[in-house]
């Protein structure tokens, strides 16, 4: 291949010099160029002529079929450039120039034209989104897309192409990244976890130079979409996980009862649910296999292998406890767990089914032939079901059949009620739903109040619903009760008040107005008697005491008793100075009528009023009614002697609390 570019390079240099014909004369001249290789850059638009052409007379120059097409053209004796060059199109134009004397060639001349190269380009990505699926258990630092899948390409030959990762979803880029600046294969940082992250976006982003800001400079971007696809990483998991933070689960134990000397029709109901176990991959969800591979004394207990549902094969004869070991397996038998499930046979002597409610409330259209399903008065658009349970065997729930025992027109099938004849009329009935179990014969026994009508009952809800708002109501009946007694009690007290004040208020007016009279000071009571002799026996006469001392009190003036105004009080002037002892005249103006109002004695004649001096109370003078003469009258008019009998029968009610009352 060297000796070919030796004989091919002086060929070359031939026919770039002038030639001539075979035949011409040596004496004629020949077409010459002042140029034969000339450089322009691409993009580059040249107006002036690429060479000048020599041309001696009787030639002329033409292009010749071997030039680029459609590239130059000659104007008089100047060679042109006629099109914009392009490296990328074509990176080295020719033009042949032929000298012809008569259509005879005699000279052929080439000019060659160089184009440079320019970074006029962006790179390209051979896609505009690119969806990869990438699985879970990929080991870290391993390529996941090849450099070939994400190599950029740029016409500008020469330009050197760097990438960038981007990412779009938070975070997506601490799991992957390029391996170099100029290679794009992406690499895997971190483990995976398609329960954090199932999808992850980037654009991918190249650049034919390496600093932003560099002139002339192109970028160009694609998009990356990773799928990351599960993988079977995790065991089963029996739920639910006491325990669970994506990786783990912390298996459920299950516990459950069952009755000794019987078995049970239905799987057993285990506390906190059925057993149950799930892929801990649950994106992709093997099925599980369950068995009993531990604690099945005698094979009491059979498990169903693929629902889970454990049931008795045997009879327990006596209390005792099994505990259970089941295992869940992926149906690829790759991964496996273990749980454990506690089951104590226990006695169920005295275990009754229970009703949760007392009383259940049905409706039923009017017209509604047998066989038609009472609806909840509760929840009109569900059907009324009747459920018995047992607080201490739920497994024999399902051993429980129902009936109605009173009642032609329902009959009952499973839990619900159904109607067994044509309801013609609206009513209420009340059917009586005895719940047997088949197990142990055990029963009891609900109320349902059916109505046959067209509109629901106007209380609706449970029975409990029901109490609870009775209870409501009579509350708020109480406290309305309590505040009417509590008003009546305040209306009676003013009442009182007022009747008494009616009554007795110039007692108290006495009293008040005694209080702002100056009191006497020195005298002695030698005849005082306690309260409770006074008011038993008689006031005894009168004994000769001391001479009373001057008082600062101002005595009254006698006023005369008038026959007709009994009741009339004493009055008292305006002070004047001191006097004598006060005395009290009694009807007619003798001189034995007048009677002395200030006194240490009290005495019981009818009508008297005086001035009693008590010595327990600070020598202090009282204003006491002994006897007023409302009291000495009795119902036939008569005035009442003065018997003591008759003064104990005839007192005033004030009196009559105590007849020593001070005021």
């Amino acid at each position: 291949m060297g000796a070919s570019a030796l004989l091919w390079a002086p060929l070359l240099l031939l026919c770039m010099l002038p030639c001539q014909l075979p035949g011409a004369a040596a004496q004629d001249q020949v077409c010459s160029v002042d140029k034969t290789l000339i450089s322009v850059k691409e993009n580059t638009e040249i107006t002036g002529p690429l060479v000048n052409i020599s041309i001696p007379d009787g030639q002329d120059v033409i292009l010749g079929p071997l030039s680029t097409p459609s590239t130059f053209q000659i104007l008089g004796n100047q060679l042109f450039l006629k099109v914009i060059p392009d490296y990328e199109e074509n990176t080295m134009l020719e033009a042949h120039l032929e000298c012809r004397r008569d259509h005879t060639m005699v000279t052929q001349l080439v000019v060659l034209v160089s184009v440079l190269d320019v970074n006029d380009n962006a790179p390209e990505f051979p896609f505009e989104t690119q969806e990869w699926d990438v699985a879970e258990d990929t080991k870290v630092n391993s390529t996941v897309i090849p450099e070939a899948k994400l190599t950029a390409t740029d016409k500008d030959k020469e330009d050197n192409l760097f990438y960038t990762l981007q990412e779009v979803t938070p975070n997506a880029s601490s799991f992957f990244s390029l391996e170099g600046m100029n290679r794009p294969a992406l690499r895997l940082d971190r483990s995976l976890d398609y329960y954090q992250s199932q999808n992850m976006t980037f654009q991918l982003l190249v650049r034919d130079t390496r600093e932003e800001d560099m002139e002339p400079s192109h970028t160009a971007t694609a998009t990356l979409v990773l799928h990351v696809l599960p993988a079977d990483l995790r065991p089963p998991w029996f739920l639910p996980c006491s325990y669970s933070d994506g990786y783990v689960c912390i298996q459920a134990q299950y516990n459950g009862a069952v009755p000794t000397g019987h078995t049970l029709p239905s799987p057993l109901i285990l506390h906190p649910g059925p057993i149950y176990a799930v892929d801990g991959d649950w994106a992709i969800n093997a099925p599980i296999i369950y068995s009993i591979v531990g604690g099945n004394m005698d094979n009491t207990f059979a498990i169903d292998p693929d629902s889970g549902n454990l049931t008795m094969a045997k009879i327990v004869p006596s209390p005792m406890t099994f505990i259970l070991l089941i295992r869940g397996d992926q149906a690829d038998r790759v991964r496996y767990s273990v749980t454990q499930v506690t089951v104590e046979a226990r006695s169920a002597t005295g275990s009754l089914p229970h009703f949760p409610q007392n009383l259940y409330r049905g409706i039923v259209a009017p017209g509604s032939r047998a066989g038609v399903a009472v609806r909840d008065a509760a929840s009109p658009s569900q059907p009324l079901r009747i459920q018995a349970q047992h607080p201490d065997f739920p497994d024999l729930n399902s051993a429980i059949i129902y009936q109605i025992t009173n009642c032609s027109e329902f009959r009952m099938e499973g839990e619900a009620v159904l109607t067994a004849t044509v309801l013609e009329h609206e009513g209420i009935f009340y059917a009586k739903v005895e719940a047997t179990n088949t197990v142990t014969g055990g029963t009891t026994t609900a109320v349902a109040e059916i109505w046959v009508s067209e509109q629901v009952p106007p209380t609706t809800g449970t029975p409990e619903d029901t109490i609870e708002e009775d209870k409501h109501f009579s509350t708020v009946d109480m406290a309305i009760l309590g505040g009417v007694l509590g008003a009546l009690l305040l209306l009676a007290l003013i009442g009182l008040v007022v009747l008494l004040t009616k009554h007795y208020g110039y007692r108290w007016h006495c009293c008040s107005s005694k209080a702002t009279e100056p009191q006497s000071h020195g005298f002695d009571n030698q005849a005082f008697l306690d309260d409770h002799e006074a008011t038993k026996a008689s006031a005894p006469s009168p004994k000769p005491g001391p001479t009373p001392v001057e008082t600062s009190s101002t005595p009254l003036d006698p006023e005369p008793l008038s026959s007709e105004s009994p009741n009339s009080e004493l009055q008292a002037p305006e002070p004047s100075g001191p006097e004598p002892p006060v005395a009290i005249r009694a009807a007619g103006d003798s001189p034995s009528a007048v009677r002395s109002i200030l006194t240490k004695e009290r005495r019981p004649e009818g009508g008297y009023k005086a001035v009693w001096f008590g010595e327990d109370i600070g020598a202090e003078a009282d204003v006491v009614v002994l006897n007023t003469p409302e009291a000495v009258e009795d119902r036939d008019g008569n005035s009442e002697g003065s018997g003591e009998e008759d003064m104990d029968q005839d007192k005033s009610p004030l009196d009559e609390l105590d007849d020593s009352t001070y005021i």
